[in-house]
C-alpha cells in the first residue's frame, strides 16, 4: 500500500532543519521524501502544514508494570523493590504480562513512541503483546538461575538475530545487586558464546554504587566490565553515579547509556551526568522506565527533564541544546535498540513516523520547532503515530485489531487480583 503525505513540514533528524515537502510511504518503508512527489497513491493525507518526523523511541521500559501505577509510590528504590515490586511479581499468572504490556503500549502510541525496549519477565508474552499491538520493540531475556534457563534465553535471542522483524529479542539482566557473581559469570560466558551485547540497570543509586565498591573494591561499571559482560557492547539504564573511569570504560566498550530522569527523580535516585557522557562521545539515549516508578510513559516529559536537569546539574544553561536532546530520544535510542533502519525520516528507512499538530497553542507561535518540541511540547501534540507503515493512532483514535476498552478491562482485573496480596 502506498500512502502519500502532502503539505507537510518535515524534520528528518539528519540535521535540525525543518523543510516543507511530501513523504511517500510504500509498505513498511519510506519510499521518497521530496518537495513534490508525483505518484498515484492508495491513500493521500493532507498534513495541513503539520510536522512529520521520526517517532520517539523509549530505550528502557517495563510496560507491564502498569498494574502498580499509583499503587507503589513515595518509597525509596530498595523499599519499592523489596516491599512492593518483587512480592507482587510472584503472583503473576501465565498471560498477565501479555495483557498488561498491551495497556502500556497504548500509552506509548499516544506519546508518539514507535519503538520501545521492554525489560521484564515472560519475554515471549511481551513479544506477543508487541506484535498484536504493532509496536516495534526489543524484548530483553533475563537469564537467572532462579527464574529462567540460560539456554532458553540464548535460543530466544538467536531466533530473531539477523531477521528483519518488528519485534526482536535481546540479552539482558536486572542488575548487579540482584545477581550473584556466579550468575554474572555464567551470563558472561553466554555473552561470549553468542557474541551479543548485554543490557542492565547500573549505577542507579548511591547505595548500589557504595555496596559494590565495598564488596568488590570496584565501581559497578568496572566490576561488570571485569567480568567481561561488556566485551560485545550493550547498554546500561540510568547511569546516575558514574566516575571518570566508568565513563572511559563505557566509551571503550561501546556501551550506550539510557537516562530515565522522571523515574530517577521520583525515586530520589539522583541526576545523571548527561553532558559529560554526551561530550565523551557515548551514545546517550532516553527512556521512560516503567509506569510503576514514573508513573507515565511520556517521552516529552523525559526530554524536557533531560534538558533542564543537565542545565541545573552543570550550572550551565547551554549544557545541552534542544536538538541534541531530541536526537537522544529518536536516533540515539534507536541505535541503542539496534534498529538502524528506524533512525531518520529518509528513503529506505522504516516508516516509523509521527505527526505533530502545530496548530495547538503550545506549538505557537512558530519560532523554532525543535526547541518547541523539547521545551514546550507534550504528548497531546501527537496527531499520528505510524509504525512499520501502519497508522496505529490518529486524531486521538486507535486503529488496532482489538477494542482498547477490552485491554483496559483485562488490565484492571489483573491489577485487582494482584492488589489483594499487597494489603
Amino acid at each position: 500500500m502506498k500512502i502519500l503525505f502532502k503539505n507537510a513540514l518535515i524534520l528528518t533528524m539528519k540535521n535540525d532543519r525543518v523543510i516543507r515537502g511530501e513523504v511517500l510511504v510504500s509498505g513498511e518503508e519510506i519510499a521518497q521524501v521530496a518537495k513534490k512527489i508525483n505518484v498515484r497513491a492508495d491513500k493521500v493525507i493532507d498534513c495541513e502544514g503539520n510536522l512529520l518526523m521520526p517517532g520517539l523511541k523509549s530505550a528502557h521500559s517495563h510496560s507491564a508494570m502498569v498494574y502498580l501505577r499509583s499503587l507503589s509510590d513515595d518509597l525509596s528504590l530498595q523499599k519499592w523493590l523489596n516491599q512492593i515490586v518483587f512480592p507482587s511479581e510472584t503472583h503473576f499468572q501465565t498471560d498477565d504480562v501479555y495483557h498488561l504490556t498491551k495497556l502500556g503500549l497504548l500509552e506509548y502510541l499516544t506519546s508518539g513512541v514507535t519503538a520501545a525496549a521492554e525489560h521484564y519477565y515472560f519475554p515471549p508474552e511481551i513479544v506477543r503483546a508487541c506484535e498484536d499491538i504493532g509496536m516495534r520493540a526489543r524484548v530483553y531475556c533475563l537469564p537467572n538461575c532462579a527464574r529462567n534457563n540460560f539456554a532458553v534465553s540464548r535460543d530466544l535471542v538467536l531466533s530473531t538475530r539477523g531477521k528483519d522483524c518488528l519485534v526482536k529479542y535481546g540479552l539482558g539482566t536486572h542488575a548487579q545487586y540482584t545477581s550473584s557473581e556466579e550468575e554474572l559469570k555464567i551470563l558472561s560466558k553466554l555473552v561470549h558464546e553468542i557474541k551479543e551485547p548485554i543490557y542492565i540497570h547500573a549505577a542507579e543509586t548511591l547505595k548500589e554504587s557504595d555496596d559494590c565498591q565495598k564488596e568488590h573494591n570496584l565501581s559497578v561499571i568496572c566490576y561488570l566490565a571485569k567480568l567481561g559482560l561488556f566485551d560485545y557492547g550493550g547498554g546500561i539504564y540510568h547511569g546516575v553515579y558514574l566516575t571518570k573511569e566508568d565513563v572511559e570504560v563505557l566509551k571503550a566498550k561501546h556501551v550506550s547509556v539510557c537516562s530515565c530522569p522522571c523515574s530517577n527523580l521520583k525515586l530520589a535516585s539522583g541526576i545523571a551526568p548527561i553532558k559529560h557522557l554526551y561530550k565523551a562521545g557515548i551514545n546517550v539515549a532516553i527512556g521512560t522506565d516503567g509506569p510503576a516508578s514514573n508513573n507515565a510513559l511520556d517521552m516529552f516529559r523525559e526530554m524536557y527533564l533531560v534538558s533542564v536537569l543537565s542545565k541545573y546539574r552543570e550550572k550551565d544553561p547551554a549544557s545541552l541544546n534542544a536538538f541534541a536532546v531530541l536526537k537522544m530520544a529518536t536516533v540515539n535510542s534507536a541505535k541503542m535498540l539496534g534498529f538502524n533502519r528506524s533512525l531518520y525520516l529518509a528513503k529506505g528507512q522504516k516508516a516509523d513516523m509521527i505527526m505533530i499538530d502545530l496548530s495547538r497553542p503550545d506549538m505557537q507561535p512558530i519560532n523554532n520547532i525543535v526547541r518547541n518540541l523539547v521545551y514546550a511540547g507534550n504528548k497531546l501534540d501527537v496527531k499520528m503515530t505510524m509504525i512499520n507503515g501502519k497508522i496505529l493512532y490518529y486524531n486521538q483514535k486507535f486503529y488496532l485489531k482489538e477494542d482498547v476498552f477490552n485491554i483496559y478491562k483485562r488490565a484492571q482485573a489483573i491489577t485487582n487480583r494482584i492488589k489483594r496480596y499487597l494489603r
